[in-house]
């Protein structure tokens, strides 16, 4: 039996940003590749990666993620990698572009939720580019996500 070249091929590394659904009205969806090393890989194969108080930016017509955590990969040497460093984020020229007209408009920003690793072994980001919510937004997206939640309750019960 052939044993595959990528290790942990067949688990899933699905990895959220909880935070951004609840502050951001997601809007435009991107999936965007990163450009990460050796150790940085291994790391988020392992799950070993947080999207908490991280944000994209444009800088010369390219998308960075920024404040993105990777842990040490425990057997890397001094090889090994800087935890939070930007890393660069590989779109289409036309989408940076759809992206950038987007982000001027005050109040929108870029934000990744989901990084996971695709059929062929690569990591991946999704982004989106989100408007900020107000405090009274947040209120109502809490209500009736609680409002699903009895409803769904009362199905439950009754069949």
């Amino acid at each position: 039996m052939a044993k595959s070249l990528i290790p942990n091929k067949g688990a899933t590394i699905n990895i959220k940003n909880k935070r951004a659904e609840h502050d951001f009205l997601l809007m435009d969806k991107y999936t965007a590749g990163i450009v990460l090393t050796g150790t940085e890989i291994k790391s988020i194969r392992k799950g070993k990666a947080s999207l908490v108080e991280t944000f994209c930016f444009i800088n010369n017509g390219e998308v960075w993620v920024k404040n993105m955590y990777i842990a040490h990969y425990d057997q890397g040497s001094y090889n090994n990698h800087v935890e939070r460093r930007d890393r660069k984020l590989l779109l289409n020229r036309r989408e940076i572009h759809k992206i950038q007209q987007t982000v001027k408009s005050p109040g929108f920003s870029i934000v990744p939720v989901l990084l996971f690793i695709d059929e062929n072994g690569r990591a991946k980001l999704d982004i989106h580019v989100a408007r900020g919510k107000k405090e009274y937004d947040k209120r109502e997206t809490l209500k009736e996500k609680e409002d699903r939640r009895d409803i769904a309750r009362q199905f439950k019960k009754n069949y």
